[in-house]
């Protein structure tokens, strides 16, 4: 795991511990749990991840046990069990990755044999439910409900279902690291999730009020539905401190939880970036650059298709920094990076690279160009 990262995991726990974390970052903690389950994906030393995984399947299983009796579908995520046990793992992960860093003592175990096989990202997705049942959405696997149905690819709501009177129902739709989704709201619009990102919706918008959706974390590209097709209702989205007014156009967030600004790309139509009481447009071809912190709100003309590319399949890089291209790579790969010669991060890039292609091939595309190297061990890449 990059250092930068695991400090960032860690103190997300410490602020757990304290009772200071918020709601999204309780949820990053779950979701980083989640997305690394599985035996090959596992953010630590491989000598160790038997050894960790099978703790906490005991310490989650011996919690569940008696109510798994009695419920046939899963255990719901936002109020029940799981949620307390999938962030008591995220705690012990880290402190496992502290075991990890400061263990100077000779390891008795035989070292496991890992093959470098760093898979392709794919559409995998989460869908939690209102009253906090997961649905996983993947290739192959089909799931129909109600109001919704799913090929694996893209989860469509069904925009003639009956609205709630007495309350708004909401789901959350969480993309793993190494995954992407498509999701069309209730209202028809269009949204294609990032790697490592979270949305927050309602299953069907309340007629005659402001249709509002949430990007808790990560990157989201919106094609919203006209505001004239609902009777003028605006279309709102909010993101930490931001929020986005809009009456019918496309755009794009960047709002990933390890990232210091919030960056918001407007490819077509209006919309307005408000921060407390601070307001400003956006015409296309602009970015907004917000800091939720200084709360500074900074807009500037970019190359829309280099912010806006991952969507379809394909990476842009523009004069982009190799730090900032690694972390781009991270996501989609699911990979940690190290950089063995700090004063690579600097180096400039330009290209433009197909998501498609195995992560070797795009390295070795940068490092032609480039004079720097690269090595792929247990799914950590150094730079050098």
């Amino acid at each position: 795991m990059h250092p930068e990262k695991r400090d960032y995991i860690l103190n997300l726990i410490e602020k757990l511990q304290e009772g200071t974390a918020t709601d999204a970052e309780i949820k990053y903690l779950s979701d980083f749990y989640l997305s690394h389950q599985k035996s090959n994906s596992w953010p630590i030393d491989v000598e160790f991840k038997k050894i960790i995984k099978d703790k906490i399947f005991k310490n989650i299983q011996s919690n569940i046990s008696v109510k798994s009796k009695k419920e046939a579908k899963m255990m719901p995520f936002y109020r029940r069990d799981f949620f307390k046990y999938g962030v008591a793992a995220c705690l012990f992960i880290a402190l496992s990755i502290i075991f990890l860093i400061n263990n100077k003592q000779p390891k008795t175990e035989s070292p496991e044999i890992v093959k470098n096989v760093i898979e392709i990202g794919s559409d995998k997705a989460i869908l939690t439910l209102q009253d906090g049942s997961l649905i996983p959405l993947e290739n192959s696997r089909r799931y129909d409900a109600a109001n919704v149905s799913s090929d694996g690819q893209s989860l469509i709501y069904n925009s003639s279902a009956e609205p709630s009177l007495t309350e708004t129902v909401y789901n959350v739709l969480t993309i793993p690291r190494g995954g992407q989704f498509f999701v069309q709201l209730s209202d028809g619009t269009k949204v294609w999730l990032n790697s490592e990102s979270q949305l927050k919706y309602p299953v069907n918008f309340v007629e005659g009020k402001p249709r509002r959706v949430e990007l808790v974390y990560g990157e989201a590209y919106f094609d919203v539905s006209s505001s004239k097709n609902h009777n003028g209702s605006e279309f709102v989205l909010t993101s930490n401190l931001q929020e986005i007014e809009v009456i019918g156009t496309q755009f794009n967030v960047s709002a990933y939880a390890d990232e210091p600004l919030i960056y918001t790309t407007l490819v077509e139509g209006k919309i307005a970036i408000a921060l407390n009481e601070k307001k400003k447009f956006l015409k296309p071809n602009q970015q907004a650059a917000v800091n939720p912190k200084t709360q500074n709100i900074q807009i500037e003309s970019v190359d829309v298709y280099g912010n806006i590319s991952w969507k379809d399949g394909v990476f842009s890089f523009n004069r982009m920094p190799l730090k900032k291209i690694m972390k781009v790579l991270s996501r989609w790969y699911d990979v940690d990076v190290n950089f063995e010669n700090m004063e690579i991060e600097s180096i400039e890039f330009n290209g433009v690279l197909k998501k498609n292609q195995h992560l070797e091939d795009i390295l070795e595309t940068i490092k032609n160009t480039n004079e720097l190297d690269f090595e792929i061990k247990n799914k950590i890449v150094t730079l050098k």
